[in-house]
């Protein structure tokens, strides 16, 4: 069927808003992109990068022990923090949406943020302080008398966990708020109606219905926790490498940049494999 003159001209209008951003998003994003995919398969030859197509790169990943640590390191981490950090965001999220009053909501959400209003790298800096030795959770603790020295929660993972944790529960309690506060009433009538206790409702009814939401943060802190820097370089130490220390390592003490795109590509395959599980509850979410 053959277009109008209307309907063409809005087709080219349309490309005319549109372009400004293709070229964008081709410029910064596909071009480098594909820049870094090529230039994993060269290699360097003392201080040369040599544009020969070689596998050698993922090769030497996959059969150095270091290298497949720090990505089981990284793994590690991440799930460790995504899971503690959905236990920790669902009850405060589900505080808010139900117990706090709706004219005090926006004030709860308001300080629920306040943590993304500092710094990233200040706010690293000052859990380090918070839980070094020699700081406040250490001296609380051994002022009470619970311990007999202090325990060491920096420089190693329980500090990048905390780190983490801090920062992603936040944004994990507003995807499962946003996700509480449309369910209808009429679902908890309906479940009591039926018979079922608050405890069936809400393992029968809200969670099923909230999922989406959690899957979306879980998401969503999986791809920011996986390939952070900062975090586990101050207050991991550099007794575990995570993979995006390993890369920085190749970039700035190596200059192998053939092998630091071949990890970062290496990542980004674990990414979209963390995006093709959830992709049925990323779908939920956008419908």
């Amino acid at each position: 069927m053959t277009a109008t003159p209307l309907e063409r001209a809005a087709r080219r209008k349309a490309w005319a808003f549109a372009l400004p951003a293709l070229v964008w998003t081709g410029a910064f994003f596909l071009v480098p992109f594909l820049y870094t995919v090529a230039i994993s398969f060269w290699s360097r030859q003392g201080r040369e990068i040599v544009a020969t197509w070689t596998f050698d790169n993922y090769a030497a990943f996959f059969g150095k022990a270091h290298l497949l640590k720090a990505l089981f390191i990284s793994l590690e981490i991440t799930a460790t923090v995504t899971v503690i950090s959905v236990i920790l965001a669902y009850p405060l999220a589900w505080i808010i949406a139900e117990r706090v009053p709706k004219r005090w909501q926006r004030l709860a959400l308001i300080m629920a943020i306040l943590p993304f209003w500092t710094s990233y790298v200040v706010r690293s800096y000052s859990w380090l302080l918070v839980l070094s030795k020699g700081g406040v959770v250490n001296q609380a603790l051994l002022w009470t008398g619970l311990l007999a020295e202090p325990l060491d929660l920096s420089a190693n993972r329980t500090g990048t966990v905390i780190g983490f944790v801090h920062f992603f529960v936040m944004l994990l309690t507003f995807t499962i708020y946003a996700n509480l506060i449309q369910l209808s009433p009429n679902y908890r009538r309906a479940a009591a109606d039926l018979g079922a206790n608050a405890l069936q409702t809400f393992w029968h009814v809200i969670l099923p219905l909230t999922l989406p939401g959690i899957m979306v943060g879980a998401f969503l802190t999986f791809v920011l926790c996986i390939g952070d820097y900062i975090t586990p370089q101050i207050l991991g130490g550099n007794n575990e490498l995570v993979l995006p220390q390993v890369i920085m390592l190749q970039l700035g003490r190596r200059a192998d940049f053939p092998m630091a795109a071949a990890l970062s590509l290496v990542l980004m395959v674990v990414v979209t494999i963390a995006y093709l599980a959830c992709a049925r509850w990323l779908k939920m979410e956008r419908t």
